[in-house]
């Protein structure tokens, strides 16, 4: 049986009160909400907080999905669930609820938060890549206040983040432009799986050329792994399949899966390739039937 190290819970009334009790045990302490990849971590004693504090009464405050000053605000306790069924994301971002529909299964996306996501930083997370891709900053609060972090600078190593041990992610922003297209492709072994390889694509498209571009990939590398060469790429030209395929080249070459038991470095490559130029057509197509 595995069953985690003692630890003691409180749950918390606030956000101050949150991140106020995260001072007071001075880095012993873990945030929890959904709890699916925490829980499993502290049965195999690969995560042993001696505090949990739980916030998933602070829905008033860290759960909605609103347009606000030119973004898209999504509060960090926000579900799965609620990502896949908001009209404002399908609207403007489409990708989101193409990655939620391959995210585990519905009881997980029932319970767990976008927040928990994007502070677990697995390289195989799937909503790490769609946030990157469409340029998503996030708002972290701490005893000093907040600061907002681009995704480029939050993800800093294999399950690290920029949010510190007295800190909150409380909410990430999207950037509502004109001509947007986007999407999200997953391979996986079974349904609801972890990736294999996955790719999330953002493009702006004026006048029939991509005015800017977003280009992200999960599962092969020990982080989330930004395309920043493709999006050079890819920016001021016009949308083709040539184009798509040079880009999808980059991907193979810039990405660094490891081998293991869904697959060879060369398999994962090749996949991450086929993704990418997917997630390229189909965010450009949708980006082109917006613009039309």
């Amino acid at each position: 049986m595995q069953t985690p190290a003692p630890f003691q819970y409180e749950r918390a009334t606030s956000v101050d009160g949150a991140i106020a009790a995260l001072v007071a045990h001075d880095g012993d302490a873990r945030i929890i909400a959904g709890g699916h990849s925490l829980i499993p971590m502290m049965k195999l004693r690969l995560a042993s907080p001696e505090h949990l504090i739980d916030i998933n009464d602070l829905e008033h405050e860290l759960a909605y999905i609103a347009e606000r000053d030119g973004e898209i605000r999504i509060g960090a306790l926000t579900r799965h669930v609620d990502l896949l069924g908001s009209d404002l994301l399908a609207r403007h971002y489409p990708l989101f609820a193409d990655a939620e529909e391959v995210i585990a299964d519905p009881v997980v996306r029932n319970r767990g938060t976008i927040g928990g996501s994007l502070c677990q930083a697995d390289a195989a997370e799937d909503l790490s890549a769609v946030c990157a891709a469409v340029k998503a900053r996030v708002v972290i609060r701490g005893r000093d206040g907040e600061r907002t972090v681009s995704m480029e600078d939050f993800h800093v190593g294999p399950y690290q983040t920029a949010v510190g041990d007295d800190e909150i992610l409380t909410e990430v922003r999207l950037p509502l432009r004109s001509g947007a297209g986007s999407a999200h492709f997953k391979t996986e072994r079974r349904a609801g799986d972890w990736a294999i390889a996955a790719a999330s694509a953002a493009v702006w498209i004026e006048g029939g050329t991509i005015a800017d571009a977003g280009v992200a990939l999960s599962a092969v590398g020990t982080t989330t792994i930004h395309l920043a060469r493709a999006e050079e790429l890819l920016r001021g030209a016009a949308p083709s399949d040539e184009l798509f395929a040079q880009a999808a080249q980059i991907a193979s070459e810039d990405c660094s899966p490891s081998a293991d038991a869904r697959g060879p470095v060369d398999y994962k490559r090749h996949l991450a390739s086929v993704m990418t130029r997917r997630a390229l057509r189909r965010a450009s197509a949708r980006a082109l039937a917006m613009e039309a």
